[in-house]
């Protein structure tokens, strides 16, 4: 445990975590210290408040998904995606 105090100015990158669920996309923002994040992209552990631009994809066929959203939506379109396990907080 770190003695530093939360800083709720700081700013990380986070990461979502992207599964399929009955066929559709779900992504989870995760902190770069592996807790999820709050809706408003902020961590109740660290204290930061994240960009999240990373997509990591549970398996093969998320990562397909993902590519094709990045390719054909301006959404996503400054999104990176990643093939990956999402880091636990014991990390």
């Amino acid at each position: 445990m770190s003695d530093t105090p939360k800083d709720k100015n700081s700013t990380g990158l986070g990461t979502f975590y992207a599964h399929l669920e009955d066929g559709q996309l779900v992504m989870e923002p995760y902190c770069s210290c592996g807790n999820q994040l709050d809706e408003n992209y902020n961590c109740d552990s660290c204290g930061k408040h994240s960009q999240c631009t990373d997509i990591l994809c549970e398996d093969q066929a998320t990562l397909k998904l993902v590519e094709k959203y990045i390719r054909s939506s301006p959404k996503f379109r400054n999104f990176n995606a990643l093939l990956g396990k999402k880091k636990s907080a014991k990390d």
